[in-house]
């Protein structure tokens, strides 16, 4: 299950990756029609305006969307098929991961319509926007059920202060103001995905800065919340995914300033937008560590009649309770 959840991020994750692809190669529009690729093909052929390696790139892109809904559904049934064990040590079936796994082949679906609707209003800046903060909400449910897979369904148990558990949320708000706030310089600058696609009509110079006050401020809240994990004793996962965060923004950051500079070379932009994807993983990945619902692998080992505690691994336990994953129920006797 947890593989197959794992192909979920990657795949979802990708084709971020390659739409930004479509867009700074200028093929945005390789295909001016949905769901066919021209008026008079379903598939790539010539079009006037466009190159073959235009329409080529647009309509590989489009197929990739096949390869993504083939590792939803395989997600989904492997969801309804894991029956890990549940409180009472006999298997169940997950109701929370099976509503995460069914999001993901219907998001293909809503993608898919978001898509022809971007082609179809000529890639409309706010199309393009709303279409990229769909995928990457559509990454957090991937990350989301690739983590809930390996819990219980035990109530979560914080694992770090109150004030650090605030401080990890406004960092997920602010990664998604900064994606926002960056989907607009995209609408607004030169790689919009066609010199012919329409574009906000705002100051690029103006749109970039606004984009870089929000990564400072998303920057100063990571720093804040990495150094408060690492003063108060915070699980080692948690404070080793606190400093991943920051060098993944760091380099974003270094990144984004010298792809400005530069002129906004395409390819740089194109590892800028998979920074993006990493910084977004990373960011979700620190906030659900931040709490405990035990783990499956250690409730599959709990013999009939005992109560889980807290998860096997040491690093998500709290202090002491790394060897003591579960408590023999009253009455009987401890094993060994």
């Amino acid at each position: 299950m947890r593989n197959l959840a794992l192909a979920g991020v990657v795949v979802n994750a990708g084709i971020i990756v390659t739409g930004a692809a479509v867009r700074l190669s200028q093929s945005g529009l390789g295909c001016p029609d949905w769901p066919e690729c021209t008026t008079r093909s379903l598939v790539a052929t010539r079009t006037p305006g466009q190159t073959m390696v235009n329409t080529w790139i647009e309509f590989s892109n489009r197929l990739l969307t096949f390869v993504v809904m083939a590792v939803a559904v395989a997600v989904f049934f492997a969801a309804w098929r894991f029956r890990p064990a549940g409180r009472d040590g006999r298997p169940e079936r997950r109701a929370d991961l099976i509503w995460l796994a069914a999001a993901q082949p219907a998001s293909v679906l809503l993608q898919a319509v978001l898509g022809g609707v971007t082609v179809l209003t000529a890639l409309n800046p706010a199309m393009v926007s709303v279409h990229f903060l769909v995928s990457m909400a559509i990454v957090g449910v991937t990350v989301v059920l690739y983590v809930r897979c390996t819990e219980t369904t035990a109530r979560q148990r914080p694992l770090v202060r109150a004030d650090l558990r605030w401080l990890s949320m406004m960092v997920i708000a602010a990664a998604g103001l900064m994606f926002a706030a960056g989907t607009v310089v995209t609408g607004t600058g030169p790689l919009a995905g066609n010199a012919a696609a329409p574009r906000y009509h705002l100051p690029l110079a103006g749109v970039t800065q606004l984009h870089a006050d929000i990564g400072w401020l998303f920057a100063g809240l990571a720093v804040a919340l990495a150094a408060g994990l690492r003063l108060t004793g915070a699980p080692p996962r948690a404070v080793r995914l606190g400093w991943m965060l920051l060098a993944v923004m760091a380099a974003q950051g270094v990144l984004g300033y010298v792809q400005y500079f530069t002129g906004l070379p395409p390819y740089l932009v194109g590892i800028h937008v998979l920074g993006a994807v990493l910084v977004w993983i990373t960011a979700l990945r620190l906030f659900l560590a931040l709490r405990d619902r035990g783990s499956v692998m250690a409730a599959a080992a709990v013999p009939a009649g005992a109560v889980p505690r807290s998860t096997a691994d040491p690093e998500l336990a709290g202090p002491g309770q790394g060897s003591r994953a579960v408590e023999p129920a009253p009455g009987r006797p401890p094993a060994g």
